[in-house]
Formats: C-alpha cells, sequence, structure tokens
C-alpha cells in the first residue's frame, strides 16, 4: 500500500476576516484540499475592497473579483462561512487550537430570497456603516448590492411594530426574531487573522477641521460618494448644498506619518488620492483639483506611470507642502486652507469649495487585541512569529498595503497555515 504524499494532512484552519485578504487565504487553502472555517464578524464578507468603487492601477470596479470569489466559495463544501460572528478566545499551541466563536443573530434565515418586501414596510431607521454613516437605511437591510450571502439582516433596534409588519409580509418565513445569540468551539490546526483596517479617526485630527465644517469629508467617504451604490448613487456632491464642486483638495497625510497620531505611512493614500483625481475629472472635466503632500509615494513601474499621467493634467496642481489650518468661509461654506510650499517656501493660501482629508489605515487590532498567543508592534500591527508558526497575519492585519499586496502576502499564510498542519 502506498500513500499519496501530495493529500492533504489532516487539520482544518479558521480565517477570521472576510476581506480580500481574508476570501484569498480561504479560497488557496481549500482549493489544495484543507478545511477551512471563515469567520467574519460582518453581515456580509467583502471587507473595506466591498466600499470602493474601483481599484487602481487599472480602475476596474471590485464587483468583478468578488464575485469570482464568492462564486468559488458557494461552490466549494470545504469553505464553512460564518458571519457576524466573532472570535472570542483561542487557546492551544501550532496543529492543535480552540477558537471560541460568538456567532450574533441575523434574525433571518436561509429561505431569504432578499425580495426586499420586508424593507418596504420596516419603518425604523439605522445609521448606515457601509456609507460611512453619510445616510440613513432601514432596519430591515441588505448590506450592499454585493453581498454575500444576499440576505437580509434585521436591526437588533427595529420596533416592535415594525417586527410584526416584516414578519408578515414576508412570505418566504425567512423572518425569525427567536433567534439568540451562540457561542461555538472550533477545533483547528492553524488561525489565519485577516482582521484588516479602519480609516484613521479624523476627528482627532484637530488643526484639520473635520466634524467642524460640514465641507471636509475623508477619503473613504469620497469613494462612498463616488460608488453608484453609495449615498449619492455615484455623484460626488458637496455635503452643504449638494452643489457639484468646481475646486477641490487633498490633504495628503491627515494623521499619517505624525506621531502624534499614526507615526507611518499607510501606504495606499496617495495613490487613493490619485485615483480619486480621476473620479472627479470624469465628473467635472473643468474642476481644479489641488493635492497638498509630503511627497508622493507611487510604489512600481504602474503607479509611477499613473502618477505620470496625471500630472499631464492641466487642472492638477501638486503643491509639496503639508496643510496646517483651515477654516470655513461663513457665507459660502467654502474652505480656506494655508499651507507652506516647501519648494518655494512661501505660505500659500487657497479657497475650495471641499476638503478631502487622505487619513490613513489603523489595524482593527490596534485598538480590539485577539485574546491569543500573538505578538503586537507599537502601531498595533501583528508582528508574525515564523519559528513559532500556528498562527498568522494577513493583509492588512500585519502591514499597511494595497488590494495586489494583500494577496500576494494572503497566499503566503495560507501556506504557511498548511505547513503547519503538514508539520504536525
Amino acid at each position: 500500500m502506498t500513500t499519496d504524499k501530495s493529500a492533504p494532512t489532516g487539520g482544518s484552519i479558521m480565517v477570521v476576516g472576510g476581506g480580500i485578504s481574508g476570501l484569498t487565504t480561504a479560497l488557496e487553502a481549500a482549493e489544495v484540499g484543507y478545511e477551512v472555517f471563515l469567520v467574519e464578524k460582518e453581515p456580509s464578507l467583502g471587507g473595506r475592497v466591498a466600499q470602493l468603487k474601483k481599484y487602481f492601477p487599472k480602475l476596474c470596479p471590485p464587483t468583478c473579483g468578488l464575485e469570482i470569489n464568492y462564486q468559488r466559495i458557494k461552490n466549494n463544501p470545504r469553505i464553512k462561512v460564518l458571519t457576524m460572528a466573532e472570535v472570542e478566545k483561542v487557546e492551544g499551541s501550532a496543529g492543535n487550537y480552540t477558537a471560541k466563536v460568538k456567532i450574533s443573530p441575523r434574525y433571518v434565515n436561509e429561505n431569504c430570497t432578499a425580495c426586499g418586501e420586508c424593507e418596504k414596510v420596516c419603518e425604523s431607521d439605522i445609521s448606515n456603516e457601509f456609507n460611512l454613516g453619510m445616510d440613513r437605511r432601514k432596519a430591515a437591510y441588505l448590506p450592499h448590492n454585493m453581498a454575500f450571502p444576499f440576505r437580509y439582516v434585521m436591526a437588533p433596534s427595529m420596533s416592535s411594530d415594525d417586527k410584526d409588519k416584516v414578519k408578515e409580509a414576508c412570505q418566504y418565513d425567512a423572518v425569525d426574531f427567536d433567534m439568540q445569540e451562540k457561542t461555538i468551539d472550533i477545533k483547528v490546526g492553524a488561525v489565519v487573522w485577516s482582521t484588516g483596517w479602519k480609516p484613521y479617526d479624523a476627528a482627532r485630527i484637530d488643526n484639520l477641521g473635520f466634524g467642524r465644517y460640514q465641507n471636509i469629508i475623508t477619503n473613504m467617504m469620497l469613494e462612498r460618494l463616488a460608488s453608484t451604490n453609495g449615498p449619492t448613487a455615484g455623484k460626488v456632491l458637496r455635503p452643504s448644498d449638494d452643489k457639484a464642486p468646481e475646486s477641490i483638495a487633498f490633504a495628503q497625510c491627515a494623521g499619517s506619518r505624525d506621531e502624534n497620531h499614526l507615526p507611518y505611512c499607510s501606504y495606499i493614500c496617495c495613490m487613493a488620492s490619485l485615483k480619486h483625481a480621476t473620479y472627479l475629472r470624469e465628473q467635472y472635466p473643468e474642476a481644479k483639483i489641488y493635492i497638498y503632500y509630503i511627497d508622493i509615494r507611487t510604489p512600481g513601474r504602474k503607479y509611477e506611470q499613473f502618477y505620470a499621467n496625471l500630472k499631464k493634467d492641466e487642472n492638477i496642481f501638486f503643491v509639496k507642502g503639508k496643510v496646517a489650518e483651515v477654516s470655513e468661509d461663513e457665507k459660502t461654506g467654502n474652505i480656506n486652507l494655508v499651507a507652506e510650499d516647501t519648494i518655494t517656501g512661501e505660505k500659500v493660501r487657497q479657497n475650495v469649495d471641499m476638503l478631502v482629508l487622505a487619513t490613513g489605515m489603523q489595524p482593527n487590532t490596534s485598538m480590539d487585541k485577539p485574546d491569543a498567543d500573538l505578538k503586537f508592534n507599537s502601531d498595533g500591527f501583528i508582528v508574525n512569529d515564523f519559528k513559532k508558526g500556528g498562527m498568522f497575519a494577513a493583509g492588512c492585519a500585519n502591514k499597511p498595503a494595497d488590494v495586489v499586496t494583500s494577496n500576494q502576502n494572503a497566499t503566503g499564510m495560507a501556506l504557511k497555515a498548511i505547513q503547519t498542519l503538514v508539520r504536525r
């Protein structure tokens, strides 16, 4: 009798986080024969990528890549997806972990066809966190138009009257308000943490006016405004009066590379603002765009070419200088900003319709550290200990990264997880 050495060794892998890194890790491991538990705290997979209008540098929509990955997950019985689930604790050692996972009730079962009848009759509403709180949505809601699973969620804050209405409106008997929170134990041999990132809180940057002046937004807010499934159906409009902006400024490194906030470069912010300039240019060919920067970081030939092409636009102005001060014109709602042009040494004053703060990425683990045997650096990123093995961080849980880099890193972490099982 011979043994097939290429066949997978026994054991399962848990991937924590269903963003692009988590999807990639789960698929790479499952498609070579390993059982994977994919644990996501939100009602849908996709993470931050699902909130984007386009990727750079190709400027293609994320819906394409996500749809392909969702189909691969749907067709792979080795992947067990747990949404609205959070890992409370991981105990054990490499090859033999027990994860305690809390699953919150969706109040909707698998009978749901996403017909939307529940949403039509529901009158309660909640803040739409998918759109970063820029609008509201019904308390009976579909997370977004590319949600996976494609199933509604009932917010716990829904009124009693609305609960009766939505239950009656559902002809598929999919609404179940008797669902309870539950905790399960999962036995796995390796864990990959793909817990992602969140935008740095711009309200903490006192001198840049976010939260005080309505026409100052963040880069992720602009991303949602530009998205067709965003609060303005893809039209970038000024928040105070829904005016089409004629001038827009970007303040790079808003909170990044700053010892008072995020001391590191977030890697993606320059490219994100360059991408946003293309969004604005598509909608407003004559608008003036001002980009204030410390230095433009476009790593790689394709990114550098992307930057070079934008520099040819006569209505895009690059100013080497950090925005130091902002104020509001009370009559127009315009934003006055002050910066020092470090090339000329002159103080620059500019009046614009809108100011976009290019805030950096902060790892979710910086504020909510997993209860597991992990190492963290001073900024809250997980430090991979390959010598010890067993648990690994992928994508932005490990370092700031773009989508391409996150995917590459996630593939490597899938291999590291598999090696843990093989060496048992």
